[in-house]
Formats: C-alpha cells, structure tokens, sequence
C-alpha cells in the first residue's frame, strides 16, 4: 500500500489562521518535509503540537536531493506532510516536483487549504478578481524582466506578483515602463501582520511612495490592461519612454519598445516624443 502526501498551508503572519486540521498533521505524519525546519519548529511550539515524526529540511537547494528519499517513504505508506515557510507550498514554493512525482506513481496527495499571500491580497487590494492570474517573481535580469513585462502588457485579467522589498522600487519602475504610468495597482505589505499595510494607487505614484524604502513581506497586485487601453495618451507613450530611458536604454531603443508593447507604429512613439519636448528638455 502506498503512503499519503499532504500539502499543508501555514499561515502567513498571524499564527492564528492556522487551522486544527495542521497541528492534528504535523502530530501524526509519519515524515514532516519543511522549507526551514526551524520556522516549523517555532510554528509548532506556538500550536502546542508534539511533533513524533522526524523533520527533514526540504528547500530549492536540496529539492531535487530529497525527493527520492520522500518517495521511498510514500512507496513504503508513510504519511508525508509538506509545509513551507508561509502560505500554500509549490506556490512559488517548494512542493511541485514531489506533487508531479507523487502523482505520477500513484500516491494519494491531498491538501489542508489555508492562507495564502495571493489570494489575500486580491482580496483587499480593490482591484477586480473576477479573473486573475498568478506571475510570481519577475526575472531578475532587466532584459529578460522588460520581455516578461512586454508580453503581459495586454494582459486582461488582474495580475499577482511577488517581490523582495529592496527590489520593489526596481520592479514598479519597470512596471510603469511596460504597463503606463496610469495604471492601478496595490502594494500589499506584511499581510496578516501587526504592521499590515495596503498602499493603492497608480503605478506613478507607487513609484514614487518607494522613494521612502520599503520593508517587510510583499504581494503587489496589478489591473489588466482594459479595452480603452489600445488608445494610449502622447503623454502616457512619453512616460513609457521615459521610464525606460531611465533603466538604462537607450532613446532609439526606448521609442522601439514602447511601440512594440502599445501595438503603435514607431513613428507614433516619435512623434509623441516630438510634440512633447518643450516639456521634457
């Protein structure tokens, strides 16, 4: 007979979203497999759970390691239980490659639904969530970030990402370059948290509110592009170019991008350009 692998979310700040269904888990799981045992530790100690199976650090490092080692477990009936740091694991989390696994050879995986960072902050971010999509982490790399950014630049449903405070400024500003300064967004901050704050506005202005520096765990939500948005303003293509020049591109490479992702001609773009520069000489 084999085992049974259950994806466990853990709460993302207040230890209370914890549900009774994970401590009774976490006290009978035959292996508990965690992104950083000692987070689970702590979050063990604080729902008074008594932990008998043993815990094995289960992170992107040491993923692809320990997944043969899982697997025998749940080819032998053990019950594995999988938590990661924050939220639901294999979103933007380890998880995937044991579930792909698991699946494929047969093993019953089930889930303990919780909180998850993505959801929450759809949920207050006064944004439509209707139809969403979830992007995560953007590249790190400006190139490959600025193709991401363009190729969801006429995306129609609300947009989820996830980002490092200290890359945040960074991440908006390439954002802006991509989408429009008007565009609206909302910054979401150690949800769940004492210090939980939602900053909403448009992407100019969430720019401009990270000049001050940004902490804690971040969830920014973004609106998809709308019907009206094929009728760009000159002074919109102006600050896309603008944007990008500010990156580090050049102004010829600028005006080619922002023609690209807006879908007008360049001589559009440059002409926007033109009409505009009394006011940005």
């Amino acid at each position: 007979m084999t085992g049974r692998l259950i994806l466990a979310a853990t709460p993302i700040g207040d230890v209370d979203d914890a549900s009774p269904r994970l401590r009774r888990a976490l006290e009978s799981a035959d292996v508990i497999a965690a992104e950083d045992t000692r987070r689970l530790l702590r979050l063990a100690n604080s729902l008074g759970a008594t932990l008998a199976a043993p815990v094995v650090a289960y992170h992107d490092s040491v993923e692809r390691e320990r997944l043969p080692r899982l697997m025998e477990k749940l080819r032998g009936g053990a019950l594995v239980v999988l938590v990661t740091d924050a939220g639901m694991p294999s979103v933007s989390d380890p998880g995937y490659r044991l579930v792909e696994a698991a699946v494929r050879e047969g093993v019953d995986v089930s889930v303990i639904p919780g909180p998850s960072a993505v959801t929450t902050a759809l949920a207050v971010s006064g944004l439509p969530v209707d139809r969403f999509c979830f992007e995560g982490f953007l590249p790190r790399r400006s190139g490959e970030r600025s193709a991401r950014l363009a190729d969801l630049a006429s995306e129609r449903r609300t947009m989820v990402f996830f980002e490092a405070p200290h890359r945040l400024a960074a991440m908006l500003t390439a954002l802006e370059a991509a989408f429009g300064s008007e565009r609206a967004a909302a910054v979401c901050r150690e949800l769940t948290k004492t210090h939980e704050e939602v900053v909403r506005g448009t992407l100019s202005e969430l720019v401009a509110w990270t000049e001050g520096g940004v902490r804690g765990e971040v969830t920014l939500v973004v609106a998809g592009a709308d019907a009206s948005s094929e009728k760009v303003s000159g002074d919109d293509l102006v600050a896309r170019v603008q944007a990008l020049v500010a990156l580090g591109s050049d102004r010829r490479e600028a005006i080619s991008e922002v023609a690209r992702t807006s879908g007008l001609p360049r001589r559009a773009v440059f002409d926007a350009m033109v009409a505009a520069k009394p006011r940005t000489s």
